[in-house]
């Protein structure tokens, strides 16, 4: 039985700290923030596809940091360069996680190409990446997700999912000033822990 993402962030939020920066796009970001608001919430909606290469912007300018990446299916196939990029650059500190749910949600749904066909781990397996992890298992994930977590990155996750509940797509609060300006603030503190 395919897993459900809120579910699976869910159970994700719990083994997320203070001082961790999350790098969500789309329907994963808006599940996120409605179940684990953070300053450190860097939101990418409207760069469809560029989630994964922001994420790897953090992870190499904090590389002491654990940075995840929330990324989909859609967004993927939008940069399917960044894998080649991200193992290249291999940071240890990065974990990419992929739901895939077969669509292009954000604006359809539409079925993105290849969808139950495309062997995403098998991608990133070629690109380079280090630690590789596959999940359908709502249980397995929970098993796992400690040590997915402590493992040398760069670290590909694929998760089988489905949608979960509906979650409110509040773009204004995404992309508010108010928003922007915590996230700022959450990112200088970091900064100033670093010098």
């Amino acid at each position: 039985m395919v897993m459900k993402r809120d579910e699976m962030l869910r159970c994700l939020a719990n083994h997320v700290d203070n001082e961790q920066i999350v790098v969500a796009a789309y329907s994963s970001a808006f599940d996120w923030i409605s179940i684990r608001q953070s300053p450190l919430n860097y939101i990418a909606s409207g760069a469809m596809g560029m989630t994964s290469s922001h994420a790897l912007g953090f992870a190499l300018g904090w590389p002491d940091q654990r940075i995840i990446c929330l990324d989909g299916d859609g967004s993927l196939l939008m940069n399917l360069g960044s894998l080649v990029t991200i193992a290249e650059s291999a940071p240890k500190n990065l974990v990419h996680f992929v739901a895939d749910n077969g669509l292009y949600e954000a604006n359809g749904p539409h079925s993105t190409p290849g969808s139950g066909n495309t062997d995403y781990a098998g991608l990133a397996r070629a690109a380079g990446y280090k630690s590789i992890f596959e999940f359908d298992s709502l249980l397995n994930f929970e098993q796992q997700i400690g040590s997915v977590l402590q493992a040398t990155g760069p670290v590909f996750v694929w998760s089988k999912v489905e949608k979960g509940e509906n979650y409110p797509k509040d773009y204004k609060l995404m992309h508010g000033p108010k928003t922007r300006a915590q996230f700022s603030e959450a990112v200088r503190r970091i900064q100033r822990g670093y010098r």
